[in-house]
């Protein structure tokens, strides 16, 4: 087979592959957030975990309910001795007896009722520490959806910069392909070395190389983000950034930061609530010194063939109860429920050093992001400048082909590197918010 042949062949299978079109999409950043939210499976496993812990608070409220229990059984009895201790059946009484029944069946049901009325606190205790746990799981879920907001913001920011990459690359691209041909005419005129239209097509085949891998991680991003938002893999997001960077930033400084995220974190809350319901497990361990108080009822029917039957026999009472174990097996418990609140305290502690530490690296990244665009736009203006200067020389044979691809390759670069420091910025200042626990908050604004 000839080298047509198979290209035949293979334009022929090709044609003969299924086509899947790409699916255009706009989105911009308030919708890339709603939609990682409504899609998130963190939230969702968490949203179940706070129907448990409501259940748990419902569970320790069910305590302080009646507890009702009902039994019965029939017995066939086998053989039995019965001996009526009556007056009529005592012989000593001058009687002439009776016949003893016979008995051979017993059928007999309870009704019990008891309703505790003091316990020491450890119902109390109990469903006081249940609620603080449930508020616990509760801004723990909160905490993920921050940190959920600021992994969209940051990866919509990466499709931005590698969007924003691929068009640049375009672009360069272009002008070098037409500088090829420019310089290919003087070439052929004899008004260029060979050896600099060989640079020229270097720069031009380095530049499409870089495309291609700009274009390779414009693919992943992209893919990254369909797979947050809830997409088909193959939808291509086309992304709306208008206003995105002239968020109002104010004029905080760093231990305004601080003081906010000592306030307003959620994951400090939550283990502010779990110190309590510590505490609470230490006060309901200590009730257990304390007797228990309930008062009960009950109903009993009862059922003998031959013998007797029992109606109505209602009883209700007052009962108190005391684990005398206790005395000897209480000391280690309150140790382990003591030692618990020592370990959440520390936690407490170094969670606030941890805060403190965090927003002071996210407030010091914001700031020389801040810086860096004032760099970066400078030095872009710079490099246009410096190749619209070279590039007249060039035409005037003033300037080599060298130093005209190196005005160029400088232009691409700082034009490059000022978008991507803007967005950036952008992604550094919601992390600062984020960490000190004012990030969706901001948002609603």
């Amino acid at each position: 087979m000839n080298h047509k042949q198979i290209a035949i062949s293979c334009l022929f299978f090709l044609s003969s592959l299924p086509v899947f079109s790409q699916e255009k999409r706009q989105l911009n950043l308030d919708d890339a957030i709603n939609l990682s939210i409504n899609n998130s499976k963190l939230l969702k496993l968490n949203q179940a975990k706070i129907d448990e812990a409501m259940a748990s608070v419902k569970a320790a409220e069910d305590n302080k309910l009646p507890n009702a229990s009902v039994s019965g059984s029939y017995l066939r009895l086998g053989n039995a001795n019965v001996d009526m201790k009556t007056a009529n059946n005592n012989p000593g009484n001058g009687g002439g007896g009776s016949k003893t029944p016979e008995v051979s069946q017993a059928l007999y049901g309870m009704l019990n009722l008891s309703m505790p009325l003091y316990t020491g606190g450890k119902i109390k205790y109990g469903i006081e520490s249940a609620k603080y746990l449930a508020e616990a799981v509760k801004l723990d879920a909160e905490d993920d959806k921050d940190e959920l907001i600021q992994n969209t913001i940051e990866a919509f920011a990466n499709l931005y910069k590698a969007n924003t990459a691929v068009m640049l690359m375009k672009e360069n691209l272009q002008a070098a392909k037409q500088r090829v041909t420019d310089l290919t005419n003087l070439e052929k005129n004899g008004l260029l070395a060979r050896n600099d239209l060989l640079k020229a097509e270097l720069q031009a085949s380095n530049v499409e190389q870089n495309l291609l891998d700009a274009d390779n991680n414009l693919q992943f991003a992209n893919l990254n983000m369909n797979l947050m938002l809830g997409f088909p893999n193959n939808t291509q997001l086309v992304l709306d950034t208008v206003g995105i960077e002239k968020r109002d930033e104010g004029d905080k400084v760093l231990n305004d930061y601080i003081s906010e995220a000592l306030q307003s974190r959620k994951d400090l809350k939550a283990i502010s609530f779990r110190k309590k319901a510590a505490v609470n497990g230490v006060k309901s361990v200590n009730a257990e010194k304390y007797p228990g108080l309930q008062v009960s009822g009950g109903y009993i029917a009862a059922d003998i063939p031959n013998l007797i039957t029992i109606t109505n026999a209602m009883n209700i009472g007052l009962g108190i109860s005391y684990n005398v174990s206790s005395l000897w097996k209480l000391k280690s418990k309150v140790q382990q429920a003591e030692a618990k609140v020592k370990q959440v305290t520390l936690n407490e502690a170094m969670m606030n050093d941890n805060i403190t530490l965090q927003v002071s690296k996210a407030y010091l990244s914001l700031m020389s992001s801040r810086k860096k665009i004032e760099v970066s736009e400078l030095a872009m203006n710079q490099a246009k400048e410096n190749y619209r200067i070279v590039k007249n020389k060039f035409d005037n044979s003033l300037a080599t082909t060298t130093e005209l691809l190196d005005a160029d390759a400088a232009q691409l670069q700082a034009t490059l590197g000022y978008t991507l420091t803007r967005a950036d910025a952008y992604v550094a200042y919601n992390k600062l918010l984020q960490v000190s626990g004012i990030l969706a908050s901001s948002l609603k604004k």
